[in-house]
């Protein structure tokens, strides 16, 4: 086997610039080593097209229950619902896939841009009224508090259950610490209170259109399956505020982009996939796991062993995207990027962070025009690019 390229997930030059410590990898294979000290050396997929093939192909990578170990200790009663639809493969995970996409739609998510909107209206208002006297956190006043407002709304949370369900977000976005384990009962019985409630009174929410689309061809999604449905959005619905975050960062130590969309607003959808292609939240995919001896870039590669799709490199690289390490927020998208993963696993609530990060960009920067950088500080992690705090001023 020829040397490859390694890759320390630790490594402090790394964490300060995934992109180019993975471009680099990238140039000189297509197959690079990701060591992360105490555990078994990974495989790292770093050119876009092979990279995509490997999420499109989960009969030779598949997801292993092995990669959710993490399970936190709860009641036998709601151990049932802590087995998500991401965990799942084949036709099971197809099954769920099927009776639930239609909720997600981008047509879905454009009907709700309204109530997305009226959020971030709200939110803004608490952004100025903290930058009143100096910077202000934007990821504690807008980019945080956003995805669990938009949840709320989606899944019909009450209005009184609200604050509570902000604390859930706050200690989901903090990671797998003791105030995440401490908050997934919590989550768990408020989805199941909501699914009860839509289904003795439908509303115009997302658990209302699920309860209602519970039969298909004579399959039908479980009670069981609808809340861990609705848990697992609580999961995957936080990733809009890291991509939010750094679209800002980004957008202002890029001043020509800035202007770009200052002066077209309409460019919002555009930029938001450029942004997510350019500085992505997720700069490795979940590790698959080989299901039998295969060839990948001229190696082989045993049974069983763990391969990764690096997206920090594949998303800029020049063989799928003209000029890649460039910004350009007016590029056309032909090859679509995998900010939000590929193939049977790609992001189920992608058209809704999507419409969430258009429509926060563009308040932000009609309500500031004078919106500056204070001192960033970003997050050591090498999974993820994420900023811990952005202060900004109006």
């Amino acid at each position: 086997m020829p040397a490859l390229p390694e890759i320390d997930l630790t490594d402090p030059a790394v964490l300060r610039d995934p992109f180019t410590a993975h471009g680099q990898a990238r140039e000189r294979s297509p197959l690079v080593r990701l060591l992360v000290p105490g555990m078994a050396a990974m495989w790292g997929v770093s050119r876009y097209a092979e990279a995509r093939a490997v999420l499109s192909d989960p009969a030779r990578f598949a997801l292993s229950p092995a990669t959710f170990a993490f399970k936190p200790d709860v009641s036998d009663e709601l151990k049932p619902y802590l087995r998500s639809m991401q965990e799942m493969e084949g036709p099971e995970h197809a099954r769920l896939r099927r009776l639930v996409s239609p909720a997600f739609t981008p047509r879905r998510a454009a009907q709700f841009r309204p109530r997305i909107e009226a959020i971030v209206e709200e939110l803004l208002d608490d952004l100025a009224e903290q930058a009143t006297d100096g910077p202000a956190d934007l990821i504690a006043h807008l980019a945080r508090p956003l995805p669990m407002a938009v949840i709320c709304e989606l899944v019909g949370i009450p209005e009184q259950d609200r604050p509570r369900w902000r604390e859930y977000g706050a200690a989901v976005a903090a990671g797998a610490g003791a105030a995440f384990v401490d908050a997934i009962p919590g989550i768990i019985e408020g989805a199941r209170a909501a699914v009860a409630a839509r289904r003795a009174e439908p509303r115009d929410d997302l658990v209302s259109d699920l309860v209602r689309a519970q039969a298909e061809d004579g399959d039908r999604l479980s009670d069981v399956e609808l809340v861990t449905l609705v848990w697992q959005l609580v999961l995957g619905g936080q990733v809009p505020t890291n991509l939010l975050a750094n679209a800002v960062e980004v957008l202002l130590t890029h001043p020509d982009q800035l202007a770009a969309l200052r002066a077209h607003p309409t460019l919002a959808p555009r930029a938001v996939e450029e942004l997510t292609r350019w500085c992505g939240p997720q700069l490795l995919a979940f590790p698959r796991f080989t299901t039998q001896d295969v060839e990948l870039s001229g190696v082989r590669i045993p049974r069983g062993e763990p391969v990764v799709a690096v997206i920090a490199a594949a998303n800029r690289d020049p063989r799928a995207f003209a000029d890649a390490d460039m910004l350009d927020i007016s590029r056309d998208g032909s090859a679509p990027h995998l900010g939000f993963a590929h193939g049977p696993h790609f992001c189920l609530g992608a058209a809704f962070a999507r419409v969430q990060t258009q429509v926060a960009l563009t308040a932000l920067l009609r309500r500031a025009p004078g919106l500056a950088l204070g001192e960033v500080q970003r997050a050591s992690d090498g999974g993820t690019w994420r900023l811990a705090a952005l202060p900004v001023t109006l």
